[in-house]
């Protein structure tokens, strides 16, 4: 009997223990009117605080950036601008306003943002540059083709079996670009080998090819220049050849200074255009090496070491000779008489040479 009173009593405690927890729990939880009121004001400056903070972002004025823009912005010019903010740790969004788009920024930062907007502006106003002026072309078509022209004629009379000094004229023997001999001294070769051809084919495919970019070579430099680069990249490239090649090496053609024509024009579009060009400058050159790749290195008797060095002599003379033009202008009637005068005097000086030596 005892022992049940004890058991009921310790039931009774600990449902009164469970009954006062949630009485505890909800008097934590009560508040006074005075906090109640301090609480809703706390929240009722922090909703102002939040509208505040919205109404304080305004629009970057575009006339204060850049005047002659006017008042509207485009989207693209809106994205650049927020992009060059960005950059500048600049909190910035874009949004569409009336008649055009706008740059919202923090009032606090507009200053900011304007003064980074105007030296942005004014460090790309002349970019990208201006493209150079087209230079009218010389109309000089028909001086380069008859100079062609005599070429294919000078073919033929090495065809013939003509005498000099009472003694018959081997023009391969005397004015080839044999390596030996070229390296004995006899450097004549290296302008006398641009003349000669093998055959007929070897003539035409030459002055088919070649006809095109020299042509157009000489009406943009004129034919003065155009030639005094055509015969320095010829015979430089066959110098060159005759270094790295063996003793025996023996070839024929203006193959050689064909290629220097495709690399000069390479090199003239590079120079001329490579502000518009930015990153990919090199394009024309990787263009013009990709048609050496095509044009010449075809043929089982086809000498790919003077078509390459001859592309690339072309490639740095026409550097030097656009950076020269851009600087004092192209060259006039006189100039371009007076080159032209000089190369024939070297060409006909060489073969003098090869004459006179054989005998």
């Amino acid at each position: 009997m005892v022992e049940g009173v004890h058991g009921s009593t310790e039931r009774n405690e600990e449902h009164l223990t469970v009954q006062a927890a949630p009485l505890v729990l909800s008097r934590a939880l009560m508040v006074t009117p005075e906090e109640g009121s301090a609480i809703l004001a706390a929240m009722k400056n922090e909703q102002e605080e939040g509208i505040d903070t919205l109404e304080e972002w305004v629009a970057v004025p575009p006339a204060d950036v850049e005047p002659q823009a006017g008042a509207r912005l485009a989207q693209r010019r809106a994205r650049l601008w927020a992009l060059v903010l960005q950059a500048r740790f600049i909190e910035n969004r874009v949004e569409p306003g009336v008649g055009g788009w706008q740059v919202m920024v923090p009032a606090a930062r507009l200053e900011d943002a304007c003064r980074e907007l105007r030296l942005y502006v004014e460090e790309n106003r002349n970019w990208p540059p201006f493209l150079p002026p087209v230079r009218p072309m010389a109309r000089n078509t028909l001086p380069t083709l008859c100079v062609l022209l005599l070429l294919a004629t000078f073919h033929n009379l090495t065809n013939l079996e003509l005498n000099f000094l009472g003694r018959p004229v081997d023009w391969m023997e005397i004015g080839s670009a044999h390596g030996s001999a070229i390296l004995r001294g006899e450097w004549w070769r290296v302008i006398t080998a641009l003349t000669l051809h093998a055959d007929a084919l070897h003539l035409m495919s030459n002055l088919a090819i070649g006809g095109v970019f020299i042509v157009y070579l000489c009406r943009d430099l004129g034919s003065g220049l155009a030639w005094t680069l055509l015969l320095a990249s010829g015979a430089c490239g066959n110098l060159a050849n005759a270094y790295l090649q063996l003793p025996s090496h023996n070839s024929v053609g203006a193959s050689t200074a064909v290629f220097g024509a495709v690399g000069i024009l390479g090199a003239i579009s590079m120079m001329r255009y490579r502000h518009h060009l930015r990153r990919r400058w090199p394009l024309p050159v990787a263009a013009a090496l990709a048609l050496l790749v095509l044009l010449g290195t075809e043929g089982e008797r086809t000498d790919l070491g003077a078509h390459l060095l001859g592309f690339g002599f072309g490639t740095i003379f026409g550097m030097f000779a656009e950076l020269l033009v851009g600087y004092l202008g192209q060259p006039g009637r006189l100039v371009n008489a007076l080159l032209a005068l000089t190369s024939a005097s070297v060409l006909l000086t060489a073969w003098s040479l090869a004459l006179t030596s054989s005998g």
